[in-house]
C-alpha cells in the first residue's frame, strides 16, 4: 500500500522561501486534489517532490513507503514509484514517443520489454486516449497541441504505472472533449494500490476526477482542508478569504 508523506516541507527559489510548513499525506486509493491562487505553491510542492534542482528543500521530509525521496536523485524517486505529469512539458527534438517511453519504461521497470508486447501495450494506452497511432512516430511534444501534450502525459502514466501519481494542472488549455479523456485516464489509473496529488486552479476536472480530500494553498501551506464539498465553497466564493488567511498565518 503506496503512501506519500509530506512532513513540514520548506522550499526555497533563489533565496526565496514559497513553501512554509507543508504536511500532506497521500495514501494508496485515495486522490487529492491541491486548489489556490496563482503563486501559492502549488507547482512548486509537484517540482519539490520529483526533485527539480531548481527548488531547494530547507526543512521537513518527503517520504514514500516510509523512506525519503529527497536524497534520491530524480530518475531514482521515479524509480521508487513517483510520477510527475508537468504543466508545461518540454520539448525534445529527435527523441520519438515509442523510444521516449520504452527507454523510460525500461529504466523503471528495470528490464527492456520485448519490442512486440510493448508495442502492443502502448497502442491499447494510446487507443484508450484516443491518440492517433501516427503519434508514436512524433518528436517529443514537438509541435504538440495543448491537448496532445496533456495526453501524452497521461499515456506516460499508464505506461509506468507508479505508486503515486502528481498530476500539475493536467486540466490546464483542454477543451472540454480532451479534458474528458484525460479525466478517463487519470480515473483507470486510480485504484486500492496507487495515489494521486491533483494540482489544480478550478472544479471542471472535479466532475470527473472526484476528489476524497480537498486542501486549499495560500501564502505556502495549506490554509483550509476538507471533501468534495469545499471544492464547490471555492467555485462560488473565490479564495479571497482563504489568501488573507495564509497572508496573516
Amino acid at each position: 500500500m503506496a503512501t506519500l508523506e509530506i512532513r513540514d516541507l520548506h522550499v526555497s527559489v533563489e533565496d526565496k522561501e514559497i513553501l512554509r510548513g507543508v504536511d500532506l499525506t497521500v495514501k494508496a486509493g485515495e486522490t487529492h486534489a491541491i486548489m489556490g491562487p496563482n503563486g501559492s505553491g502549488k507547482s512548486t510542492l509537484a517540482y519539490a517532490i520529483a526533485g527539480h534542482p531548481k527548488y531547494t528543500v530547507t526543512g521537513g521530509e518527503v517520504l514514500l513507503d516510509g523512506e525519503s525521496v529527497l536524497d534520491m536523485a530524480v530518475d531514482e524517486r521515479a524509480r521508487a514509484g513517483l510520477f510527475l505529469a508537468m504543466q508545461y512539458p518540454v520539448e525534445v527534438p529527435g527523441v520519438s514517443v515509442s523510444n521516449f517511453l520504452r527507454t523510460a519504461v525500461t529504466a523503471v521497470r528495470g528490464e527492456a520489454p520485448k519490442l512486440r508486447e510493448f508495442s502492443k501495450e502502448m497502442r491499447s494506452a494510446m487507443a484508450e486516449l484516443q491518440i492517433d497511432p501516427a503519434f508514436a512516430q512524433r518528436n517529443l511534444n514537438e509541435g504538440f497541441s495543448g491537448g496532445e501534450k496533456k495526453r501524452h502525459e497521461i499515456l506516460q502514466l499508464e505506461m509506468l504505472k507508479p505508486k503515486v501519481a502528481v498530476l500539475d494542472e493536467t486540466d490546464s488549455g483542454l477543451d472540454i472533449d480532451a479534458l474528458k479523456v484525460v479525466s478517463e485516464g487519470v480515473n483507470r489509473f486510480r485504484s486500492d494500490e496507487t495515489g494521486v496529488l491533483l494540482i489544480t486552479h478550478y472544479t471542471r476536472i472535479l466532475r470527473y476526477v472526484k476528489p476524497d480530500f480537498v486542501h486549499v494553498f495560500a501564502a505556502g501551506r495549506v490554509v483550509e482542508q476538507g471533501g468534495p464539498e469545499l471544492a464547490e465553497l471555492l467555485e462560488t466564493e473565490g479564495y479571497e478569504k482563504f489568501t488573507k488567511a495564509g497572508a496573516s498565518a
